[in-house]
């Protein structure tokens, strides 16, 4: 099976190990770094590692357009920028397994109809909690919204930490790697992303 393939980004067709077979998979590599999975301070690792995984990686047994299904229509009229800044996410970069420490940015602009400000943060996390190339993460979150609420435009800029860069390989700590989503009126008016960047104090504002 091509574990890349586009079919299996539900996890529909991925078969679930035990937890049991999941804790003896902690010990093995506990074993392999050299240490003693039997010890007193290790015996009860394995069981909090495959607990712990359940948490980082719950987005797997989320539904990102689920999220963002309850909408509002009683808005005024209201059309402009709708910009939630700072959303903190926590991922994990599927090449290393490594963390990503991050922040988010989310904007879109409606046509009739809002979403309910926490839902964005919930397709953010839902998103981040999965193994995870922050490039492909920020195009999957601007599309889920560009797909289910179908605004003018969306806009999403992601700044993350790569552990794998700042604690192994080249060690390069406090470097942030910054990547952005433009879909329609964000990607046609310029005024307009120049806002967006400008609002979330982004050295990219002048694009």
């Amino acid at each position: 099976m091509n574990i890349h393939d586009p079919a299996i980004e539900t996890q529909e067709d991925v078969i679930r190990p035990s937890q049991a077979e999941a804790e003896a998979a902690v010990q093995t590599l506990l074993r392999w770094a050299g240490d003693n999975p039997l010890r007193e301070g290790l015996q009860d690792t394995p069981g909090r590692v495959v607990k712990a995984y359940s948490q980082w990686f719950r987005g797997y047994r989320e539904d990102p357009q689920a999220m963002l299904q309850r909408t509002f229509e009683e808005v005024e009229g209201y059309n402009e920028m709708v910009l939630l800044k700072d959303i903190r996410f926590e991922s994990y970069c599927e090449h290393h397994m490594a963390p990503i420490i991050g922040t988010a940015h989310v904007a879109y602009v409606p046509t009739d109809r809002v979403v309910g400000i926490s839902k964005l943060a919930r397709v953010v996390d839902a998103f981040a909690k999965r193994l995870q190339v922050q490039e492909k993460m920020t195009a999957q979150i601007a599309n889920t919204i560009d797909e289910v609420l179908r605004p003018r435009g969306v806009a999403v800029v992601l700044e993350g930490e790569h552990h794998c860069m700042s604690t192994r390989g080249v060690n390069k700590h406090g470097v942030s790697m910054v990547t952005s989503a433009m879909r329609g009126d964000f990607q046609k008016d310029r005024e307009l992303r120049r806002d967006f960047m400008g609002i979330i104090g982004n050295p990219r504002s002048s694009i």
